[in-house]
């Protein structure tokens, strides 16, 4: 008599995933996964260790979902006996076992299907975020069996507000602070690689049901056939594991999925019979669901090798870098930059004046007093330290006293001054404005706060800046001022790219890079030669990102990473019929001609 088995989906995150990542990363992540199964009245998970409760009745409540994986004809008496002898492999102290891996091999030995692919592609390298970070403890919290008189996890509202405001709070300044006090990528120390049993980064399969399930999942695969009593497979299992951390399809990246099958574990014999495996260490490499080569043996430079081949045939880099270009290649990538300092009292000057004969609404705020004592208190005094001082004494010796930095608090009250002033002055006089801006973002202390999450608009004030330069490009007359608006905007925009962060940014987000594209390609056209030359740097700090992201992920093995590095066929052939018009049209400007 067969018996139906099902799926429980919870998530760990609560909901903060769904509702903050976005926000936070950049993409859409729904759920932080775990998954049980449920099978003769009773549900299966991991989780230090095996567990075994009532449907429904764990530590994790009632699940988000719940999904028929079909029927099994495995008899009970059967099953627990699979159980029992999973349960020695399956424990607590087990840091590449987690509990997604553990339902699909039980889904796989019960039904000889798999748990679906986006829960077994869960985005390992999630918690390694900021925001991650910030919800590990919420998370591992839920994950763990929950201590007597701790508190649950904060509940997420039907609106996807954190219903508590005070650990809300709390938790998106700890988010802030990570953001700019670490790079995104970087992973505590207290979890590095493969120590995580939610995020562990290799499969871990026990029966051959979940082995095919893997090979057609993944379209460039890496299997380790190991054994607990091989030395050899413990020397080389930290270089796999490492191996499966930095190739791996994380993020959405091309990569190398890695399974490692213990043949004492589970059926693990089986499958190894199935594959012709007479000795461990033994790994295999597939390409689409075909064995494409071998390795016998703890040799972990030739298992980098094979990974590294198995990359380039699965994703062989973009066809222009394999032509020989010479002259191309010899050319430096580096962003141009405008870096001049003008007299920052002078640029104060002109803004106070504008400031003064401007007529300002009764409800403005800040005040144009309140303006006017920011830049005189703090941003002014900040930009001539750091920009106008000399960086040697007058002897020539060289000085050890470290540049003056911006700070959150300051630029935030600069922020909001300059989108008033931007609301209020016409664009004819705002160049003064953002001219401190193009100073300020070279200071990187200033581009990484731009580039935080938390920092909004995305990239601090330069949305609404380069909002107003559309709108200038779009519906005003050419004059002077506006010239020189649009013509401060495009340096200021070129600056951005000293930030690689900061780049990543505005060029991949949805909202502002139309209006970007939009400025570069109308300045591209504009009548004034001044401002199709800061144009045309402005395109070629594009290209040469662009590029710089196609040679790294050439040279990590990594194939083209189209959503890492902002590539999108229909933006670049838009800024390619930009450049071609403007070159058609270019007679009086031997800079930009050449």
């Amino acid at each position: 008599m067969s018996t139906t088995v099902k799926l429980y989906i919870y998530d760990l995150s609560n909901g903060m995933a769904r509702s903050l990542s976005r926000q936070f990363t950049g993409r859409q992540i729904d759920g932080i996964w775990h998954t049980s199964v449920v099978v003769f009245g009773r549900e299966f998970f991991y989780g230090q260790g095996i567990n075994i409760t009532g449907p429904g009745q764990s530590h994790h409540g009632q699940p988000l979902q719940i999904i028929d994986m079909g029927e099994t004809g495995i008899d009970e008496e059967t099953f627990s006996e699979y159980i029992d002898e999973m349960r020695e492999h399956y424990t607590a102290d087990k840091a590449d076992f987690n509990c997604n891996s553990f339902t699909n091999d039980v889904v796989g030995f019960l039904t000889g299907g798999s748990i679906p692919d986006f829960i077994k592609d869960l985005p390992t390298d999630f918690l390694s975020t900021p925001f991650g970070a910030a919800l590990r403890p919420t998370i591992d919290a839920m994950f763990r069996r929950p201590v007597a008189g701790q508190p649950p996890g904060p509940a997420i509202t039907q609106t996807g507000q954190v219903s508590d405001p005070q650990l809300a709070a709390s938790l998106l300044q700890s988010v802030s602070d990570q953001a700019q006090a670490q790079p995104p990528a970087s992973r505590s120390a207290s979890h590095p690689p493969g120590t995580s049993s939610l995020t562990a980064p290799m499969h871990v399969i026990t029966n051959p049901a979940s082995f095919n399930s893997f090979l057609t999942s993944h379209r460039a695969a890496a299997a380790f056939f190991t054994s607990q009593t091989c030395p050899p497979c413990r020397m080389i299992e930290p270089i796999f594991e490492q191996i499966a951390e930095q190739k791996g399809p994380h993020n959405g990246r091309q990569g190398v999925a890695c399974a490692k099958i213990d043949i004492d574990v589970g059926l693990g014999q089986t499958l190894a019979n199935q594959w012709n495996i007479r000795a461990t260490p033994t790994f295999y490499f597939f390409l689409d669901g075909e064995k494409k080569a071998e390795l016998k043996g703890a040799n972990a430079a030739e298992l980098r090798t094979q990974i590294d081949l198995l990359i380039y045939e699965a994703y062989p880099p973009h066809p222009h870098t394999r032509i020989n270009l010479p002259n191309i290649q010899k050319m430096s990538l580096n962003p141009i930059l405008f870096t001049q300092v003008p007299a920052v009292d002078t640029m104060v000057s002109k803004l106070f004046s504008f400031i003064e004969n401007a007529s300002w609404p009764a409800s403005a705020n800040p005040t144009p007093n309140q303006i006017k004592s920011t830049i005189s208190n703090s941003f002014a005094p900040y930009l001539k330290a750091r920009f106008s001082n000399p960086k040697t004494p007058a002897n020539g010796t060289a000085t050890s006293i470290p540049l003056v930095s911006s700070t959150p608090t300051m630029l935030i009250s600069w922020t909001l001054a300059t989108n008033q002033l931007i609301s209020v002055l016409p664009a004819e006089v705002l160049f003064p404005l953002i001219d401190m801006w193009r100073l300020s973002i070279l200071d990187p202390s200033t581009s990484s706060w731009a580039s935080a999450p938390s920092t909004s608009p995305y990239g601090g004030p330069i949305s609404a800046i380069a909002s107003r330069a559309l709108e200038v490009l779009q519906h005003s007359e050419s004059s002077k001022g506006t010239r020189n608006y649009i013509l401060t905007t495009l340096r200021l925009l070129c600056n951005t790219f000293s930030s690689t962060d900061l780049t990543r940014i505005i060029f991949t987000e949805a909202t502002i890079r139309p209006v970007l594209t939009a400025v570069l390609v109308q300045s591209l056209l504009h009548e004034d030669p001044s401002v199709r030359t800061a144009a045309s740097s402005m395109t070629f700090n594009v290209a040469a990102w662009l590029q710089n992201g196609r040679i790294e992920a050439v040279r990590s093995g990594k194939g083209i990473q189209g959503d890492a590095i902002g590539e999108d066929e229909e933006w670049e052939l838009e800024l390619v019929s930009a450049i071609v018009e403007a070159l058609g049209r270019e007679t009086g400007n031997e800079e930009v001609g050449e």
